[in-house]
């Protein structure tokens, strides 16, 4: 009986020390301060709880607070991963197809444990994501196993199992007839609605639908849900309070999920000038997933010269109309398709495209934050919004590589890394 009672000694212990360092005010003091905006020479921000309690040039420490110095660093408002799948593992490690079909939801859990653990670590303290790929609601449980503090990693905001128009997903190539796992859930006419209702009910908190997708292996893109789907599906997440994230690649599913509504268009290759024009006019962001396509042609022998691989370009050229048009961008890679904890590369892309760093930072943090609805939340550093707080070495506002270069996490007030 003496092993059980030492690990009860130790948890107590634990949750004593966390509860002290939640009732001790935190003073950080780094070079600079970036506040989702706005970068601020000198600043300190100080932190009680679970919140940020003040942040500006002439913060004094409180009698018995902690102060941490950041030197030479900067402080921002932790980094929102916008498109992610935890569920997921690199292509150039198993196939899609093998991950749905032969990967048991058990060892996709464990796995996903680890990545939330790695995006945690990698600065992004919230994390969209969009689709378990064949994994069921398992992302609702490791949601609920983070915030109750079993597991470290990013406040979720999850899609459970996606929605995709009935026989348009996969995996394929099978006996007609045969039911095989699918990677989401198909729905057709007046199941669309439902098959919402029953994500929400499950515990999404935003909906992803894909407008398109290719009927067969090797075929090009074709829009797959009806204009009338989309606009009852997204009527239906609004109902609920849910936001809207659509799969689209091809310019008339692009219109068509402009039309119903929806917050924030995925990938989006296919676009046009006339279709962007109409994304900034409605307001709906785009997330381009530019490490996506990248990683996919790495795998494929690209060696990362110019000139780049059709998808890769398609990709930057897509991206670049969005930002002439003046869509809102989305911060989000595709992160599963490539290796969780390298969130980063989808920024390092963006920056490599044109976008300016501070640009960029915004759109990983404040940006975001916006789009999610979870503003009055996280993305800034203000009074009363949670602490969620990184430090890297340098000025990512110059150069947004080097946001590798993390020396600081905070997550709710509690320092994870430093």
């Amino acid at each position: 009986m003496k092993f059980p009672a030492l690990l009860i000694a130790a948890f107590l212990c634990l949750n004593a020390t966390a509860a002290e360092s939640n009732e001790t005010a935190i003073l950080l003091r780094p070079a600079r301060v970036f506040d989702g905006t706005t970068m601020h020479e000198g600043w300190r921000v100080l932190v009680k709880g679970d919140r940020i309690v003040a942040a500006g040039a002439d913060i004094t420490s409180p009698a018995g607070a902690r102060e941490v110095v950041l030197a030479n660093q900067t402080l921002l408002p932790g980094l929102i991963e916008g498109h992610s799948h935890l569920f997921l593992h690199p292509y150039n490690e198993r196939s899609w197809d093998d991950q749905v079909l032969h990967e048991s939801v058990a060892l996709r859990t464990a796995r996903a444990v680890t990545f939330a653990r790695a995006t945690l670590l990698a600065g992004f303290t919230t994390a969209r994501d969009l689709g378990t790929e064949g994994a069921g609601f398992a992302d609702v449980g490791l949601k609920q196993a983070i915030d109750e503090g079993i597991v470290p990693g990013p406040r979720m905001l999850v899609a459970t199992r996606a929605i995709v128009a009935t026989g348009a997903y996969g995996p394929k190539g099978f006996e007609p007839g045969v039911e095989v796992p699918q990677g989401a859930e198909e729905a057709s006419g007046e199941g669309v609605v439902l098959s919402v209702r029953r994500q929400i009910a499950a515990g999404a908190d935003v909906i992803k639908l894909y407008a398109d997708y290719r009927w067969r292996p090797g075929e090009e893109g074709r829009p797959t849900l009806s204009a009338a789907e989309l606009r009852a599906a997204t009527e239906a997440a609004h109902d609920a309070g849910r936001t809207v994230a659509i799969h689209a690649s091809t310019a008339e599913g692009m219109r068509r999920a402009i039309a119903a509504g929806v917050e924030t268009i995925e990938h989006g290759y296919g676009g046009t000038k006339e279709v962007f024009a109409l994304m900034k006019e409605r307001g709906v962001a785009l997330c381009p997933t530019l490490a996506a396509s990248d990683a996919v042609a790495r795998y494929q022998g690209w060696d990362g010269r110019d000139p780049a691989p059709k998808a890769v370009e398609t990709a930057r050229s897509s991206f670049n109309a969005a930002r002439a048009a003046r869509v809102t961008i989305c911060a989000g890679g595709d992160v599963g398709v490539f290796a969780h904890g390298d969130n980063v590369r989808e920024l390092e892309l963006m920056q490599a495209a044109g976008m300016p760093a501070r640009d960029v930072l915004i759109a990983a943090t404040s940006g975001n934050a916006k789009i999610f609805r979870i503003d009055t939340k996280v993305g800034s550093v203000r009074p009363g919004l949670l602490a969620d707080l990184v430090a890297v070495e340098g000025n990512p506002t110059d150069d947004v590589r080097v946001l590798r270069q993390i020396r600081f996490v905070m997550k709710g007030g509690a320092i994870v890394a430093n």
